[in-house]
């Protein structure tokens, strides 16, 4: 018996992450909406040479940092982060009533 052929996953095809559970709630979303925001403020500190403070890092130590980043971009989101995540929360509680 042949595999059926897929035509993503031809030769050099990137292959892509599986998909994140979509959130349950709107306060669920609006904290993972934050992660990414305080996430993407602290790329943008690192800035462009890759390291802190304009040190320069090898790719073990890029990988490392960015999903550094990503964790306390996310722990920080939870514990109430910049407020931002409590914001869209009330301002969508308020458009349902």
């Amino acid at each position: 018996m042949v595999a059926p052929v897929n035509p993503g996953a031809a030769a050099g095809a990137i292959m892509q992450p599986p998909a994140a559970r979509p959130p349950q709630t709107v306060e669920a979303a609006a904290k993972q909406f934050e992660a990414l925001m305080i996430e993407q403020l602290l790329k943008e500190a690192q800035g462009d040479e890759g390291g802190w403070l304009g040190s320069s890092e090898d790719a073990g130590s890029a990988t490392t940092s960015g999903l550094a980043q990503e964790k306390f971009a996310e722990a920080l989101a939870k514990g109430g982060g910049l407020g931002l995540s409590a914001q869209i929360v009330s301002s969508l509680s308020a458009r349902e009533k």
